[in-house]
C-alpha cells in the first residue's frame, strides 16, 4: 500500500453520500467569517465528479441571478459537512460541461424516477444488488450431448 492510500484510509470520511452526475445535490459547507464560524448550503447540479481516494473531488453547478456560478468541492474535506442529494438526475454522460453553454429552462437535467432511481440508490446502500431483492439464482448450461 502506498503513502497516499494509507493517508486516505486514515484521515478520509468513512462513508460518502450516493452521488452521481446530474443530481440535484445541497452541499453543507463551513464557511468562516472573521471569528464566526456557520454552515451555509450550495444547492446546484453536480456536472462532475473528478479524483479518486483522498483526492475525490464533486464540481456543483447553479445559476444566481442569470450567472453560472460553479465550485469544487472535495468528498472528504472537513468542512463539507454533508452531502444532500435533493434529486436524480437522468443522464447518459459522465461530464456537464455543455451545461455552462446553456441559459434557462435549458439548463434542466431531466429527474431519473420509479425503479431506475430505487436500484441505483440501493446498489449503492447493499453492493450491488438492488434493494430488497434476492440473490441471483445461478442457472447452469445445457447439457452437451456426446
Amino acid at each position: 500500500m502506498n503513502l497516499i492510500e494509507q493517508l486516505g484510509k486514515e484521515n478520509g470520511k468513512k462513508s460518502l453520500p450516493p452521488v452521481h452526475v446530474g443530481d440535484t445535490v445541497r452541499v453543507h459547507y463551513l464557511i468562516r467569517e472573521g471569528e464566526k464560524e456557520r454552515v451555509q448550503p450550495f444547492n446546484g447540479t453536480v456536472i462532475a465528479i473528478r479524483g479518486r481516494g483522498i483526492a475525490r473531488n464533486l464540481i456543483v453547478r447553479r445559476l444566481v441571478q442569470g450567472e453560472g456560478v460553479e465550485r469544487i468541492f472535495p468528498f472528504h474535506s472537513p468542512r463539507v459537512k454533508d452531502i444532500e442529494v435533493l434529486r436524480r438526475g437522468d443522464v447518459r454522460r459522465a461530464k456537464l460541461y455543455y451545461l455552462r453553454d446553456r441559459v434557462g429552462k435549458q439548463t434542466k437535467v431531466g429527474e431519473l424516477l420509479g425503479e431506475r432511481a430505487r436500484r441505483l440508490d440501493g446498489a449503492e446502500a447493499a453492493g450491488d444488488e438492488p434493494a430488497g431483492a434476492a440473490p441471483a439464482e445461478r442457472v447452469d448450461p445445457l447439457p452437451v450431448q456426446v
